[in-house]
C-alpha cells in the first residue's frame, strides 16, 4: 500500500487514473463549501515541500516496476497540489521516466497568478482548473480563499495561464443552488468563459456531502437550462462514472467498502482507516455505489455516515 500514490481509480474524464497526492490532508489555498475531502485545516498560499520529493519518486519507481501503465497520471488528492514546492520536479521526473503516459493536474487555479507555478504546470498534458465564481462576494462565499487571494488575482492567473499553455485546458465550474446560480453570476461566468476560451467547460455539482451542512446539488434540468442559455458549444454536464463504463473497476474495492459499512455506518475517515484506501479512491467508489442505489447517507453528531441502503418492505 502506497502513501502518496493511490489507485488507479476510475475517473469520469481520464479513464483509469493513477493519483499522486503531494499535500497532507487538509492543506489548501481554499476552503470550498462543497469539498468532498473535508474542511481545510491549514488555509495557506505558502509553497513548501509538504511531501518530500524522494518519497514520492521512490513510490513511483516501485509502481512503474510492478504495474501496467495507467491511462493517466493525475495530480490531485488531499489539497491543492501546486502548494508543494517540488510539484514541478515531480512532473519532470514522470516525464523523463514515462514520457508515454499523459499527465493531468486537477487544480483550483489559485496559484496560477505565480509565474513560477505557471512555468511548472507547462509540463502537464491536461490541466483542469476550477472556476466557481465571477464576483468577489460569491468567491468569498463558495470558495473561502486564503488571505491574500482576491478574485481579480485569481481570474487573471487563470487567464494568463490559458494564454501560455499549449496542452488541453478543461475548465470546471461547480454549481450550487443558493451560491452561484443566480442570473447575474451566471451571465458573468459566461463572460469569463469567453475570455478564458478553454477547450471545454465541465459543469459539476454536489456528489458527496460538503463541509457545510444542508447543501443541495443542482438537478440535471437546471444544469441543462444553463447550458442552453449560454449557447456555448464547448460546455458539457459531467455525470458520475458508471461501473460498466470503467474498464478497471475493481470488485474487491467495492466489496471492501460494502463489507465495512454492512457492519456499521461509517464516515469517510472511518473507511480510510479501516480499508487503508486513499480518500479519492473511497469517494470514487462511493459515487458508483450511490449511483447503483446500494448505499445512503445519514447525518449524525460526528458527521456524515454511509450505510447500506434500507429497502422498503411492501
Amino acid at each position: 500500500m502506497y502513501k502518496y500514490l493511490f489507485g488507479p481509480v476510475p475517473s469520469r474524464r481520464l479513464g483509469m487514473s493513477l493519483g499522486i497526492d503531494l499535500i497532507p490532508r487538509k492543506v489548501c489555498s481554499m476552503d470550498c463549501v462543497y469539498c468532498e475531502v473535508g474542511k481545510t485545516t491549514k488555509l495557506t498560499l505558502d509553497r513548501k515541500e509538504y511531501v518530500l520529493f524522494d518519497k514520492v519518486t521512490t513510490e513511483l519507481d516501485d509502481y512503474f516496476k510492478n504495474n501496467p501503465d495507467p491511462d493517466y497520471i493525475t495530480f490531485s488528492g488531499s489539497g491543492e497540489p501546486t502548494l508543494n514546492s517540488r510539484f514541478g520536479d515531480v512532473l519532470k521526473y514522470i516525464k523523463e521516466r514515462k514520457p508515454g503516459i499523459p499527465i493531468a493536474v486537477l487544480t483550483n487555479g489559485s496559484l496560477l497568478f505565480d509565474p513560477q507555478v505557471r512555468k511548472e504546470m507547462m509540463q502537464a498534458d491536461v490541466v483542469l482548473p476550477s472556476l466557481d465564481a465571477a464576483t468577489s462576494g460569491i468567491f468569498e462565499k463558495i470558495n473561502r480563499p486564503a488571505k491574500g487571494l482576491d478574485i481579480e488575482k485569481y481570474i487573471q492567473g487563470i487567464v494568463d495561464f490559458r494564454k501560455e499553455f499549449k496542452g488541453k485546458f478543461w475548465l470546471e465550474i461547480f454549481l450550487l443552488p443558493g451560491y452561484n446560480m443566480n442570473n447575474e453570476e451566471l451571465d458573468k461566468l459566461k463572460e469569463l468563459i469567453l475570455k478564458i476560451n478553454p477547450d471545454s467547460v465541465q459543469l459539476n455539482t454536489l456528489d458527496r456531502p460538503g463541509t457545510v451542512s444542508n447543501l443541495t446539488p443542482a438537478d440535471f434540468e437546471s444544469l441543462k437550462r444553463i447550458v442552453d442559455s449560454w449557447g456555448l458549444k464547448n460546455v458539457e454536464i459531467i455525470s458520475s462514472v458508471k461501473r460498466d463504463e470503467s474498464k478497471g473497476y475493481r470488485k474487491d474495492t467495492e466489496a471492501a467498502i460494502l463489507e465495512t459499512i454492512s457492519r456499521r455506518p461509517c464516515t469517510i475517515d472511518d473507511l480510510m482507516k479501516i480499508t487503508g484506501y486513499h480518500i479519492d479512491e473511497i469517494n470514487k467508489y462511493l459515487d458508483i455505489l450511490e449511483s447503483k442505489d446500494k448505499i445512503e447517507t445519514i447525518e449524525q453528531n460526528r458527521g456524515i455516515f454511509y450505510q447500506l441502503k434500507k429497502r422498503r418492505t411492501e
